[in-house]
């Protein structure tokens, strides 16, 4: 992952049982079916025997199922506009991610947690760590407050007026990217105890140098209380936020199992049953 330097301290950031039958679909025509919606909740079919999860409509998990996306075939772009292959994807969210190569890995859950709250006008509820540990909320920002660093002090200084504008917010959000990552998300987000808990909004996250982060999108369940899930990803150099291929195990891609053993092995990073955590 990509170096990211604050005050001397650097920074990498980014960001089993199979329950198939004879009628358990494939990968292929799984993704056949990605014309019929333009979301993740109703571009992909689920696996025989599963359904989705209830979610509230107020949820995260309800705001992650409804990201919207890109037309099917479509590639992910880097933020200098190159294209990326769709080895490890099968879906682009149509999210705009800027013109730096700030929005990685973790970046990506961050700004969906963000733009959550953004979405429920719940501002105060906005707020990163930076890895030196220093709290940067967007409600100081949005008061027109800006990051101050002298030696290896950060503090807040008026700067503007007050500003709620979409560019505003944005500049906060590349001000996280730059200075915040997996190994200080990690610390903010609390252990999941046992991977059959899992629930949408959750994240697979390996804080340090290297590290990375995927974000639980959708799940289903069946009569028997197991559960599948869809995962997305942004990495580096910064990208589009993507939905993830299972390549371990295509007849159910893009959806995991959660009985996926020790090790939950995606396209690009793989990730132990400890590393799952939640907001």
């Amino acid at each position: 992952m990509k170096v990211k330097a604050l005050f001397l301290i650097p920074v990498i950031v980014c960001i089993g049982l199979l329950y198939a039958n004879a009628e358990n679909k494939s990968v292929e025509s799984i993704e056949k079916n990605q014309s019929n919606g333009n979301t993740v909740g109703t571009r992909f079919s689920v696996p025989a025997g599963f359904e989705r999860t209830n979610e509230n409509q107020n949820s995260f998990g309800h705001f992650l199922r409804n990201l919207p996306l890109k037309k099917a075939g479509t590639l992910v772009k880097y933020h200098d506009g190159d294209s990326k292959p769709d080895d490890a994807y099968v879906a682009v969210v149509d999210l705009p991610i800027g013109t730096k190569d700030l929005h990685q890995c973790a970046d990506a859950v961050m700004r969906l947690r963000a733009d959550y709250w953004f979405a429920q006008k719940q501002y105060d509820k906005i707020h990163f760590n930076f890895t030196n540990g220093f709290r940067v909320d967007y409600s100081k920002w949005r008061e027109g407050y800006r990051i101050a660093v002298k030696g290896n002090k950060t503090s807040w200084v008026k700067k503007t007026k007050p500003d709620s504008s979409a560019k505003a917010y944005w500049d906060y959000l590349e001000q996280i990217f730059q200075f915040a990552g997996t190994a200080s998300l990690e610390k903010e987000l609390k252990p999941v105890a046992s991977v059959s808990d899992i629930e949408i909004g959750d994240v697979f996250i390996k804080g340090g140098f290297p590290g990375h982060a995927v974000i639980v999108v959708d799940m289903a369940i069946n009569k028997q209380g197991k559960k599948m899930f869809m995962l997305a990803q942004s990495y580096m150099p910064a990208q589009e936020l993507q939905i993830l291929k299972n390549t371990n195990n295509s007849k159910i891609s893009p959806w995991y199992s959660e009985d996926f053993g020790e090790m939950l092995v995606t396209p690009e990073w793989t990730f132990k049953k400890s590393h799952l955590k939640r907001f």
